[in-house]
């Protein structure tokens, strides 16, 4: 039986991504057969666990998913594998704006112990204030063991664990301040790995400083058992024979979604945008998911052959969605943070521009009466810096926050062509 693990963190910034990245990898090396998981609706960091383990992680959203959803992703997981890491989001008790959906809810919705990874760059004794905090605040979870990340020397080491050694914790070992220990951020997250030539580099010295610095064992020893459980409700695929853009552009895709679809016997086909392919012209259905349109508009406007396979596939009456980037594409035109116009497919009577100076973003209560697939009711979630200089036609959602607040009429959809800014994480239940 496959067992698990979450590893938190006291705050966004701690390292927690590339310190999954790396236990993965060093858990790997001893033979383990591991896989991983995201907490949130995030599709970068799994990609970087991929790094290690050669596949991407699922997401676990416990605003998003039902508890028997959760579990059930889990337990799929789980098959085959000796350990299952579920990388945290943010802080341990960070959610939504309406307080739910953080790390601690998915560690006692699955029942598996933490591992709190601390930044201790700036403090010394306090640590132990900080992790007792953590540790007591809520008695529905189980902070088992704590790891010290960005520790300055030996002597800073030992002051740190000597504060500890007041709680009732395992102190599972301390990783050293390293500039070459990083993978740098863009704005919607993590450079994407494919997009970081030195990833794999960072992602070797990661692994080789857990080895020599960690306590593997003592971590192996924290983790529970992860139960079988019966699957819950499946997102019914967009059709029978899917296209699905995927390359840089196009990164963002949820695993569990495709798998769904899979389950439900459609056949998946995957092209490059960038590569100026286009959608199989036997898919009675196309999905654009979002990701990084805005960096590579001059190969998307001069994308002829991929432009001619969307308007081919609209003239068939295939389904066509696109999400946030995905949707962008389908529009008549992107203006990218310089200033610089592209052209893009002209399927829907749409004009964007990444010209927002804050990020939009934000779990989403959305709602429908389109062709889509799926119920009426769905929950997903936005995150973009862009905005529509043009929106003709009619809404595809009446969408509101995670507090159930109205945020009015969210994308487009003109015959079946669909699309918005909203990621699709799950159903309503």
């Amino acid at each position: 039986m496959a067992k698990g693990l979450i590893i938190a963190a006291t705050q966004s910034g701690s390292g927690k991504t590339l310190l999954t990245t790396a236990l993965l990898g060093a858990l790997k090396e001893r033979g383990m057969q591991v896989a991983s998981a995201k907490t949130g609706p995030d599709y970068i960091d799994g990609q970087v666990h991929g790094l290690a383990t050669g596949q991407s992680a699922i997401n676990l959203d416990p605003w998003a998913m039902s508890q028997s959803r959760q579990r059930s992703l889990l337990s799929q997981q789980a098959s085959g594998q000796d350990l299952v890491l579920v990388e945290g989001v943010m802080g341990l008790f960070d959610g939504s704006a309406s307080g739910k959906g953080s790390t601690a809810d998915l560690a006692r919705n699955l029942q598996l112990p933490v591992v709190l990874v601390v930044d201790c760059g700036s403090m010394a004794q306090s640590i132990a204030a900080l992790v007792y905090g953590f540790q007591n605040l809520r008695t529905d979870i189980d902070v088992a063991g704590v790891i010290l990340n960005r520790v300055a020397s030996d002597k800073h080491e030992k002051m740190l664990k000597s504060a500890l050694a007041k709680l009732d914790i395992e102190v599972l070992g301390a990783l050293r301040r390293n500039a070459e220990l990083d993978i740098p951020s863009r704005h919607l997250g993590l450079t994407l790995p494919e997009d970081f030539a030195k990833s794999r580099t960072v992602a070797a010295l990661a692994i080789s400083e857990v080895k020599k610095r960690l306590d593997l064992d003592g971590l192996l020893q924290l983790a529970k058992p992860i139960l079988a459980t019966q699957s819950g409700p499946k997102l019914a695929p967009l059709g029978q024979k899917i296209a699905i853009a995927s390359d840089a552009a196009f990164a963002f895709l949820y695993p569990h979604l495709l798998a769904d679809w899979q389950a439900q016997g459609a056949q998946l086909h995957f092209f490059s945008p960038l590569a100026d392919e286009a959608p199989a012209d036997d898919a009675d259905a196309v999905f654009l998911p979002g990701g990084y349109p805005e960096l590579h508009g001059a190969l998307l406007a001069n994308a002829q052959h991929f432009k001619q396979g969307m308007h081919q596939a609209a003239e068939r009456n295939a389904l066509i969605y696109g999400e946030c980037g995905g949707y962008m594409v389908l529009g008549e035109s992107l203006t990218d943070k310089s200033g610089n116009h592209f052209e893009m497919t002209g399927l829907l009577p749409l004009q964007t521009a990444i010209n927002r100076p804050r990020r939009q973003l934000g779990y989403r209560r959305l709602s429908h009466k389109s062709i889509l697939p799926w119920p009426s009711d769905l929950l997903g979630h936005e995150f973009h810096y862009s905005t529509e200089l043009k929106r003709e036609g009619d809404a595809l959602f009446r969408a509101s926050d995670a507090e159930a607040n109205a945020v009015g009429q969210m994308g487009l959809h003109r015959n079946r062509i669909l699309g918005s800014y909203a990621h699709i994480i799950d159903v309503r239940e």
